[in-house]
């Protein structure tokens, strides 16, 4: 075989390095005339190597929010407009812009139908959201744009809005309509969420819950402390706008403290269903990891209430334990909201004396505390009235009083619960000193120490025999 020269193996390379460019060049052209391409340009005027892309990221929890916001822009727009999608490619890993390119560059993506999920706006209702789709539509000024929402199923976890357009300008401005019509419209706005998981609907990291809806009866107290605490709570927010004229600031925090099952949750689900307007954002145990958004989120959402349970889990006094990161971020985005923003942090403990001395003494983060102790005789009497609903109470109730010294409301709930299943096995309505006699045996033998321990109830060790209810003879 002859072997080539240098230069003839030189001009054999460029002419097939033009043949190619060439059938590239054709392949290019006959996509730019594809559906899709042809879609995009013909409405913005240009071809795709002209364009100006603005994208905008957010986390998925907001894509409701996006979702919103770009609904509404259109609706003010380009009323009569149609989302259109793609088919072809890794769509779910690419930008909308690589998806279009990668249409014109070799035909692999082709026009077709947008791509829906469903999201939650509440415990029990759900929109559409777009999972991929793009529309033709207008800036403010009249200039055409294309405005995309895609998400992404990579490590980032985040939904895009995309406006592709001739003029920067014009997509920025877009942008920014977008992004202004998602906040001043979010859904989330006056709703219950949770950082965390329940066995509700979930959007990521939140969770939507229903609003509880207590009266003041149903929390029992020692006499002026809840009154303290709605005061502080409930009073600054009705009364906002005439505290801002008289140049008050409105961000407040609260301090719940005692032992386990008195009723600090019960008492926050209390001020969440008074502050019917409010949005609730609720968080506890792995959950405090996210403690940064949940803030960002209550000051976006104001007015709220931002609920941190068992906040010692996170304040460890450090003469015993490392400093916590978590407790730097709380202190940081309690001190960084701003005092004419309507939020208020409501914190709970089981060990105040553990909390960091910044934590319960610092200005600015918590201007309320109180303490909410195991119930005394009086209250454990309108614990036993609440809990048996509509139960007649036949039995003694002072000598049940007197049996529950030292319990929680946890355990007096729990106790209840007991006595009115033992009055429906025996067929009875009215709850007797027999029912009352026979579940504080149950709950006070030596098998139930851990149940007692868990309900808050005294230590086994430091129990008596029970009084009992009914004559022995």
């Amino acid at each position: 075989m002859t072997e080539i020269e240098p230069h003839d193996a030189r001009a054999l390379a460029e002419s097939l390095r033009q043949v190619y460019d060439a059938v590239a060049q054709r392949i290019t052209e006959d996509n730019a005339r594809s559906p899709l391409v042809a879609k995009v340009t013909e409405h913005l005027g240009c071809p795709l190597s002209d364009v100006v892309v603005v994208e905008e990221k957010y986390r998925l929890y907001e894509h409701v929010a996006l979702q919103t916001g770009a609904d509404r822009y259109l609706r003010a727009h380009t009323p009569d407009a149609r989302w259109f999608g793609v088919v072809g490619g890794e769509r779910r890993w690419e930008s909308v812009i690589n998806m279009l390119l990668g249409a014109m560059r070799d035909g692999s993506r082709l026009l077709g139908l947008p791509d829906y999920g469903t999201a939650p706006v509440d415990h029990d209702a759900t929109i559409e959201v777009l999972q991929l789709g793009m529309v033709a539509t207008y800036a403010p000024d009249g200039t055409p744009v294309i405005l995309g929402i895609s998400d992404r199923e990579d490590f980032s976890k985040l939904c895009l809005m995309t406006v592709i357009a001739a003029d920067r300008a014009a997509a920025g401005a877009v942008r920014d309509e977008v992004d202004r019509l998602k906040r001043e419209h979010d859904p989330f706005r006056g709703k219950v969420l949770s950082f965390g998981f329940s066995e509700h609907r979930e959007n990521e990291l939140l969770t939507f819950l229903p609003r509880p809806e207590l009266t003041q009866d149903e929390v029992v107290l020692p006499t002026g402390r809840l009154e303290a605490i709605e005061e502080h709570v409930v009073g600054i927010a009705r009364e906002a706008r005439q505290l801002l004229e008289a140049g008050q600031h409105l961000r407040r925090g609260l301090l719940l403290y005692g032992p386990p099952g008195t009723g600090k949750t019960h008492t926050t689900r209390y001020l969440i269903g008074a502050l019917k307007d409010h949005t609730a954002i609720l968080m506890t145990g792995p959950a405090m990891r996210y403690v940064d958004y949940a803030v960002a989120l209550a000051r976006k959402l104001a007015p709220s209430v931002m609920v941190i349970e068992d906040v010692d889990l996170i304040a460890e006094d450090r003469s015993h334990h490392e400093t916590s990161p978590l407790l730097f971020s709380l202190l940081d985005a309690m001190d960084g909201i701003a005092g004419d923003v309507d939020v208020t942090f409501v914190l709970t403990t089981n060990r105040v004396e553990s909390l960091e001395t910044a934590l319960v003494q610092r200005p600015g983060r918590v201007d309320l505390a109180v303490e909410v102790p195991k119930p005394d005789a009086d209250a454990r009497e309108r614990l036993i009235r609440l809990y048996a609903r509509d139960r007649a109470i036949e039995a003694d109730v002072a000598k049940v009083v007197a049996a529950t010294d030292g319990v929680t409301a946890s355990f007096v709930k729990e106790l209840l619960r007991r006595v009115v299943l033992i009055a429906l096995r025996a067929g009875e309505r009215a709850l007797t000193d027999d029912h009352f006699d026979s579940a504080l045996q149950a709950m006070s033998g030596d098998a139930q120490a851990l149940t007692r321990a868990l309900l808050g109830g005294a230590p086994a060790r430091q129990e008596r025999t029970p009084t009992r209810l009914t004559p022995t003879c």
